[in-house]
């Protein structure tokens, strides 16, 4: 089978890069070494900026009808309720920034959502293979599955994991720390007992118990559970050991647990490759960055990596200047490596989830594809930016950006004639804006901005087929 782009896992990052490829017609497939999704929670939180991604892909309704907002914590001691605690601190809702708070969603179910819409599209997703080797040369790439399978492709990506053979095959390391030496159980249970009204939160009793949190999964019957335990001990993951763990710190009884439904163990971690590209391959999600939980923005990053390259291989196969791929390592390790750093420090609460969490001031200043041509910038946003939703001469412009093309927003001045794929909008200054010319990317970044249209038709060259 050959392929224009093969993709190895299909965790949130792969079925988002292949729903962003689907609809660009790109033939692309997902492989994953599994007979199915992913069965856990573990990635719950959907970030602000991740609700904006999935309104672009389609399936924000689905997102937000399977889901619901993160409750507030209670603390228990001996039994008692010992009064609530915030999770988080607030974050204002904007004409901007629509979403302003995490979205809870179990992972299995994003997981199912995505791959709805991906087949929708018409994409495809194989089961039980699992990529072992693979070999590339200028013309393609080779791989290798467990089942004796080979395929053929013009790039692949992994997006296999933290464990990537991917990138094993292809000679990239990574680079980390450990977060927390303690092992930590987490596990999708029903309980009986605890209201579904706030995340239970039960402190360390001193006698040698790690933390207990029960935390009810909005959109199910499910609780999450995560207890941390004494270095070195020996994680029992059986139905009756996490029933067990659940006893052992807080008042309530092993059969409260009704039923186990998942249940894993990790010891928090963080680390990045060393590079997220190697010839004709690329490395997204947990292939590429391991974060640690607190703050919930591994899954997160990992979606907004797929958002950043698909629209680059798009273009490219489509005729655009193949240098653009070079962008996908530019901008998202570096983007990678910074919200590393800010898990961390939630993880050690030298940081509270908030503002920072969101990824909604993630940019991409820096990058070659930012380019600020305005003498005298009167808004705040700048090339690079994330683009502000808003209301531009009657149209929202999170509706004008929905689809895979580019959007040419001419404010207060005149529009000037542009390529196809490109969609204008015109209207009077926005505040967050100013007046002039902003070309917005496919992935809802600031890729050009000018007073007048002198150097835009040189950026969609280079940039803007495809």
């Amino acid at each position: 089978m050959t392929v224009d782009v093969l993709i190895a896992g299909a965790g949130p990052t792969g079925l988002a890069l292949g729903i962003d490829l689907a609809r660009r017609n790109v033939d692309a497939l997902v492989v994953e070494r599994a007979d199915g999704l992913f069965p856990g929670s573990r990635g719950k939180g959907i970030q602000p900026r991740t609700m904006e991604v999935f309104d672009d892909l389609g399936v924000l309704a689905a997102i937000r009808a399977a889901g619901g907002g993160y409750p507030t914590g209670m603390v228990w001691r001996d039994g008692r309720r010992m009064g609530e605690h915030r999770m988080s601190d607030p974050v204002e809702v904007t004409e901007d920034a629509p979403y302003n708070e995490p979205w809870m969603v179990p992972q299995w179910r994003t997981q199912e959502i995505l791959r709805a819409r991906l087949e929708e599209l018409g994409g495809r997703i194989a089961f039980g293979r699992e990529v072992t080797d693979l070999d590339q040369d200028a013309s393609g790439v080779r791989v290798r599955c467990g089942d004796g399978t080979e395929l053929t492709a013009r790039y692949a990506v992994a997006a296999d994991g933290g464990r990537s053979a991917v990138r094993r095959a292809v000679g990239v390391g990574m680079t980390g720390e450990e977060v927390d030496p303690l092992p930590t159980l987490v596990a999708d249970v029903r309980i009986t007992g605890l209201d579904r009204d706030h995340w239970h939160l039960f402190p360390p009793r001193g006698d040698d118990q790690g933390f207990l949190t029960v935390c009810p999964l909005a959109g199910t019957e499910d609780f999450q559970v995560v207890a941390r335990f004494p270095e070195d001990t020996a994680v029992d993951l059986s139905p009756a050991g996490v029933r067990r763990a659940v006893a052992a710190r807080s008042h309530l009884a092993p059969d409260d647990v009704t039923e186990v439904r998942w249940a894993s163990e990790f010891r928090p971690r963080t680390a990045l490759a060393d590079r997220f590209r190697a010839g004709r391959v690329f490395l997204a999600g947990d292939a590429a960055h391991i974060h640690s939980p607190a703050g919930g923005q591994g899954l997160n990053t990992s979606v907004q990596d797929a958002y950043n390259l698909g629209w680059k291989l798009g273009a490219v196969l489509g005729g655009a200047d193949p240098g653009l791929l070079d962008t996908y390592q530019e901008e998202r390790r570096a983007v990678a490596a910074e919200v590393l750093g800010l898990s961390t420090r939630v993880h050690r609460g030298q940081e509270r989830r908030g503002a920072a969490t969101t990824q909604l001031d993630l940019h991409y200043r820096e990058s070659s594809l930012a380019r600020e041509s305005r003498t005298a910038p009167a808004g705040r946003v700048r090339a690079g930016d994330r683009a502000p939703d808003g209301t531009v001469g009657g149209v929202r412009l999170f509706d004008a950006f929905r689809g895979p093309h580019w959007t040419l927003l001419a404010l207060d001045v005149p529009a000037p004639a542009v390529p196809e794929p490109v969609r204008v909008v015109r209207g009077p200054a926005h505040p967050a804006y100013g007046p002039g010319l902003f070309l917005v990317r496919p992935d809802g970044y600031v890729g050009w901005a000018g007073d007048t249209p002198a150097g835009l038709a040189d950026y969609t060259a280079r940039f803007g087929r495809g």
